[in-house]
């Protein structure tokens, strides 16, 4: 076998084996070690030195000793080594950390009752006011957070038993759970922009400019068609009735809006405008975010030492799967390039001289299809970096590129076999709400995600406006 053919079995191999269900990110750091060992074998680098002590005569533990140092004498262990350093030390996934944790603390700060119950009284005269409150208090919540499970599971014990006592439709309440919790990661300030920054090289302020507007767009969507169905079916969500605690005085309601959806709007503001503005870099407004959750859970008290304990542990856990998965995917990468795999990709797509939208839409239905078995870090840190070579071939701005991937990546949580979302409401719904409603549910905003993603091909300046204005073209 050729060198580009050992690296296709390579690829093939990789995919067989996570179908298997192994962890991915020890997968791919054994099969780059172990397919890197045969790329960069050099025998006479390696036994050199035990080809010397065979020569002079030494003793049987010595020779063990030096066949030992020259196994280990392989260009592959320093790749390994460099990797790890360099993706430990770098400065954009420094700011990982710092948003989990700032969103593990926001969790625990016991503010989204006190949000959902706000927002549902500013709505209550809009059709389906409970199903758009859940959604803006989604989108907020989630936001700060970036965690999708963590969203979707306390929406779900919050305001989903809400909405099923309100006998609202039980598919489309568990729609507008489900997909107002995956907004997180496509609303500055994004975890998996900051992973697909580290991984394309765009830069990730431009990123978070380039995504506030289409994520903006994609709330939007799923509002309006909240609103829109539940005017034409008032059945599917009814009006809830008027109960003591929603009849507020106007001053009243804006007090109720100062102590719980400002507090939260105001960090999450302050965070993404020190980035967007250059008042601070990404992982200097990350830890501004941290402390700042960190007030804000003392002011609500509930900051209590076990919570904190409990942010720090999900924190450090969430940032090693990350970094061992970049660490993973460069090393299993750089073999696959070494071997020649990257370039039989390129001259596949490039040989069959398709357009530039034929590509991206072949790229996105790709990824869309890797979201079915595979979650959003390991198809931006393994699958993307595939695509990135050939942007440039196309024309394709990696920026661009990066928001249509953003987008898209909220089908994964929303499309089965493996809708996450789907699986983490199902596993705290009441039990007589079937999976199979909630997969029904979401279709409708799966639906929306793709006409976003047209609406910002058709109009690329929904990406550009906000980038070009702060920082030119």
């Amino acid at each position: 076998m050729t060198d580009p053919q050992i690296a296709v079995a390579m690829l093939g191999i990789f995919i067989f084996t996570i179908m298997l269900g192994f962890p991915i990110a020890f997968t791919l750091m054994a099969l780059g070690v172990g397919f890197g060992y045969y790329a960069y074998f050099d025998a006479d680098r390696q036994w050199r030195l035990y080809d010397r002590a065979l020569t002079d005569g030494a003793d049987l533990w010595t020779r063990i000793e030096t066949w030992l140092g020259g196994f280990f004498n392989n260009r592959i262990f320093d790749l390994f080594v460099n990797q790890t350093y360099s993706v430990m030390s770098n400065d954009v996934l420094t700011a990982v950390p710092l948003f989990l944790f700032m969103g593990y603390v926001v969790e625990r700060a016991n503010i989204v009752d006190r949000l959902f119950s706000t927002l549902q009284i500013a709505a209550k005269r809009i059709p389906g006011s409970m199903a758009v409150a859940a959604l803006i208090t989604c989108a907020l919540f989630a936001t700060a957070t970036g965690i999708v499970g963590a969203v979707v599971t306390l929406m779900g014990l919050l305001a989903f038993p809400a909405m099923l006592n309100a006998r609202y439709n039980t598919s489309f309440a568990s729609g507008v759970i489900c997909a107002g919790g995956t907004l997180g990661i496509l609303i500055p300030p994004s975890i998996m922009l900051i992973v697909y920054a580290a991984t394309s090289g765009v830069s990730i302020v431009r990123l978070y400019a380039g995504a506030l507007l289409p994520g903006l767009l994609l709330a939007g969507l799923y509002v309006l068609y909240v609103v829109g169905r539940a005017w034409l079916n008032p059945k599917i969500a009814p009006r809830p009735p008027e109960t003591e605690e929603m009849q507020v005085s106007g001053f009243a309601l804006l007090w109720l809006l100062i102590t719980s959806f400002f507090p939260l709007a105001i960090l999450i503001l302050s965070v993404l405008g020190a980035i967007l503005f250059g008042l601070a870099t990404p992982s200097e407004a990350a830890a501004v975010g941290a402390l700042g959750g960190l007030i804000l859970a003392l002011a609500y008290r509930a900051l209590t030492w076990q919570r904190l304990q409990e942010s720090v542990y999900l924190t450090v856990r969430t940032s090693a799967m990350v970094c061992w998965l970049f660490v993973g995917s460069w090393t299993f990468s750089s073999v696959f390039s070494y071997l020649g795999g990257e370039q039989v990709i390129s001259d596949f797509v490039t040989g069959l001289d398709i357009s530039p939208i034929v590509f991206l839409i072949l790229a996105q239905i790709i990824i869309f299809l890797l979201g079915w078995p595979l979650e959003w870090s390991e198809i931006i840190i393994i699958f993307v970096p595939i695509f990135l070579p050939l942007l440039p071939h196309f024309g394709i701005d990696p920026l661009f590129f990066g928001i249509l991937v953003a987008l898209n990546l909220q089908t994964s949580f929303l499309t089965p076999p493996m809708a996450m979302s789907a699986y983490y409401l199902k596993g705290i719904a009441p039990p007589q709400v079937q999976l199979v409603e909630i997969f029904k549910g979401c279709m409708p905003f799966l639906g929306m995600v793709i006409l976003a993603m047209a609406l910002i091909y058709v109009f690329p300046g929904v990406v550009y406006w906000l980038p070009n204005l702060v920082y030119g073209r």
